[in-house]
């Protein structure tokens, strides 16, 4: 497989079942604010300056975090207040731990079994269809998210970037065959017809919370084809994205005249690798973000709102 056929990601999403997703909807929802810390109103002096921004962008490249998806009921990670760091002690499953331990691995897999349901149900919010507009119109080069969600791809957006991967997806560790997760739940409960728990809290994945007692007796199927071990189609902490994946950003951002991050304090270093080289070519970016980021100090400008106030208000020239 090419690498532009293995990283048009929305077409391999709409192949694993999501072309049904509409969004014309989701417009007219209101804004989940359970896991979104405060922040101020849009300061009308700055949309103006994001709006002038925007329109003097031919080929603006957009990097969106997990900040954009609090709005949609999603947790992250490191929100103060209200991400999964500071609500709980827990921590994201590392990879080398998934791969190694059977028990890490059925761990894993009972929790995001409980959790599918509702994980898999969270719908774009105004600023997943903002940028897709954006698009639609001619204005945004390229997306690139950190999140696995598919929530862009929900939205209708094409020029997409899952640069960890989606949960919608997953991939067999032996044979490298994808299949859609819909149907590994189908898997799980054939295995499992009398396995039931209850959920203690959601973590930003897709997973939940459940006790060692309660995962004790859940299986967890092998590959169909070869027998080998099933993962999520995403990057885990610990691991790293593939090269053809980093080279394939690296050419979308020298096509790019300017750079907007939305969501992401740019923690990780994967996202912020980008950042760095857009400022290396000394591209102007501005930072949407609630809280301090990673390169703030060298953003031409950082914006405290949520990512579904502000966007909509853009209208792209």
């Amino acid at each position: 497989m090419s690498i532009y056929c293995a990283l048009k990601v929305p077409e391999g999403c709409r192949a694993l079942g999501l072309h049904h997703y509409r969004s014309h909807s989701v417009a007219k929802a209101s804004p989940n604010l359970a896991f979104v810390p405060a922040s101020p109103p849009p300061d009308a002096v700055e949309v103006e300056a994001l709006q002038r921004f925007v329109s003097h962008s031919q080929r603006l490249l957009v990097m969106t975090g997990a900040g954009i998806s609090t709005e949609s009921g999603i947790p992250d990670y490191r929100s103060e207040g209200v991400g999964l760091y500071a609500r709980t002690d827990r921590r994201p499953i590392q990879h080398a731990e998934f791969v190694r331990s059977a028990s890490a691995r059925q761990r894993y897999w009972a929790r995001n079994f409980v959790g599918w349901p509702q994980f898999s149900s969270h719908q774009p919010n105004a600023a997943h269809l903002a940028l897709r507009n954006w698009e639609k119109l001619g204005k945004l080069h390229w997306l690139v998210t950190q999140n696995v969600d598919a929530l862009h791809t929900k939205a209708g957006s094409q020029r997409v970037m899952e640069l960890h991967g989606c949960t919608h997806r997953v991939l067999c560790l032996g044979c490298g065959e994808k299949t859609p997760r819909s149907e590994l739940q189908k898997h799980f409960e054939a295995l499992n017809p009398t396995w039931r728990a209850e959920a203690h809290g959601i973590a930003p994945d897709g997973d939940v919370f459940l006790t060692e007692e309660q995962v004790h007796n859940f299986r967890v199927p092998a590959c169909s084809r070869c027998g080998g071990i099933l993962k999520p189609d995403v990057t885990f902490f610990g691991d790293t994205v593939s090269q053809e994946k980093v080279d394939f950003v690296h050419k979308r951002l020298a096509e790019s005249d300017s750079m907007l991050v939305a969501g992401s304090s740019l923690q990780v270093y994967s996202g912020y690798r980008f950042a760095l080289a857009a400022h290396e070519k000394k591209l102007p970016i501005v930072i949407i973000n609630i809280g301090p980021t990673r390169s703030d100090h060298f953003a031409s400008m950082k914006l405290n709102s949520r990512c579904g106030e502000l966007l909509p208000l853009i209208v792209p020239r």
